[in-house]
């Protein structure tokens, strides 16, 4: 009996979220990852052996043109041929074509935002990848990846990892679209590790910081200055959040009245909810950012156009008024403050690094330590305060009701 075929249909497809291989009949099947990215394979045997071959990723794949290359596969099973084979022989686009089709697949399942695709197609285009960009990439074996990295491997270590990584993952793309087998020549461990010396890891130094201890005194002279800037700025190194953290913080973020400020998944580069404990000079700055609030804002520091917050440029600006661009980037503060806890608090490394929003061991022990330290880290973040100047004796934040810029 012939088994029946078009069991999905397009709404039931659009709205599939249940992780696993959900079948269309005849081999067809969309298979959701726990991500929630979908893509369509096709399912077959030979012999004894049951094998599966990409079709393509959903929705860049209709339900339709799944099903048309479905009937292809049967043909070609039909004829005595093997699918995957065949499939590579006829579609293995060059490399650039592969990056554009792993691109829309990754962007539509895990990413946040545009920033990411621009940096993905930014080092994997003509930048680094041009002599690999349109040679077919069940061609592209360990001698392209090494051409493609040996010249930056030593002179822009991280660049070239991250590099290295994003070849990968797209010739591991390639591989379950069907496009490729056998070992992927971009893969670290057993391959290139035999080659290519280990990366130079990045110092802390990577990011421009003050020491810490001269932290206090540029505190004193931004609390001398008016401005939404300064006063984003203030809170970023009250925090020790980063800077995207801090002028996308907007008020349904924020308890006052438990001191705490939650900044959402969405925002953080982790993926994980951060809650930011406020030490009394964070929310004196708060308390006085509410005073001069437009009632349909939505952002604690608000930009000069309608609901926009301020810009992270805006405080990099303010650090070149302030003559301290030489040593530090709003980044760098966070350096500060992590060193600051290392060498002058007795508060444990986790501690440190929760404050910090950084994962600390592996996914077990995380799985096992329910627990953000939230207390602990409130007694942290105010000797951090106290250290840096953490009181307002001046009424600068007041001022900002005046001037706003």
């Amino acid at each position: 009996m012939a088994r029946p075929l078009h069991k999905l249909t397009p709404n039931g497809v659009k709205y599939e979220t249940r992780p696993g291989r959900h079948s269309d009949g005849g081999g067809l099947y969309l298979q959701v990852a726990p991500t929630g990215s979908r893509s369509w394979i096709y399912m077959f045997k030979i012999g004894n052996k049951r094998t599966a071959v990409g079709l393509g990723g959903y929705p860049t794949l209709s339900l339709a043109d799944a099903r048309a290359k479905a009937e292809v596969c049967r043909k070609w099973l039909a004829h005595g041929l093997n699918p995957l084979t065949e499939s590579r022989k006829e579609a293995a686009p060059p490399f650039r074509v592969a990056v554009e089709r792993f691109l829309d697949a990754e962007r539509l399942s895990t990413w946040k935002n545009s920033k990411h695709r621009d940096q993905w197609s930014m080092t994997l285009g003509e930048s680094y990848c041009k002599s690999i960009l349109d040679k077919p990439v069940d061609e592209i074996g360990t001698a392209e990846v090494l051409a493609v990295l040996k010249p930056v491997w030593s002179s822009k270590s991280e660049t070239a990892s991250r590099l290295r990584g994003r070849i990968e993952r797209v010739l591991a793309f390639a591989e379950a679209q069907g496009w490729r087998e056998g070992k992927n020549p971009a893969q670290w461990r057993g391959n290139l590790d035999a080659i290519l010396p280990p990366r130079q890891k990045l110092t802390r130094g990577h990011h421009k910081a003050l020491a810490y201890a001269d932290v206090p005194a540029f505190m004193a002279s931004l609390r001398d200055r008016i401005g939404v800037a300064a006063r984003a700025m203030e809170f970023l190194v009250l925090t020790a959040a980063r800077s995207g953290e801090v002028v996308g913080a907007r008020w349904d973020e924020i308890d006052l009245k438990n001191r705490v400020w939650t900044v959402p998944a969405s925002r953080m580069k982790a993926g994980r909810e951060h809650r930011v404990p406020l030490s009394p000079r964070a929310v004196q700055i708060l308390e006085a950012m509410a005073e001069v609030r437009r009632a349909d804002h939505p952002y604690v520091f608000p930009g000069q156009k309608a609901k926009r917050p301020v810009s992270a440029a805006s405080m990099e600006m303010l650090l070149r008024r302030l003559k301290a661009k030489t040593s530090t980037t709003c980044h760098g503060f966070r350096s500060s403050f992590r060193d600051w806890c290392g060498d002058a608090t007795p508060f444990p490394r986790e501690v440190a690094e929760a404050a910090l929003a950084h994962a600390v061991g592996d996914a077990t022990e995380r799985a096992y330590r329910r627990s953000d330290a939230l207390e602990k880290r409130r007694e942290l973040m105010t000797l951090w305060a106290d250290h840096i100047g953490g009181e307002d004796k001046g009424g600068k934040v007041i001022a900002l009701a005046a001037k706003r810029g």
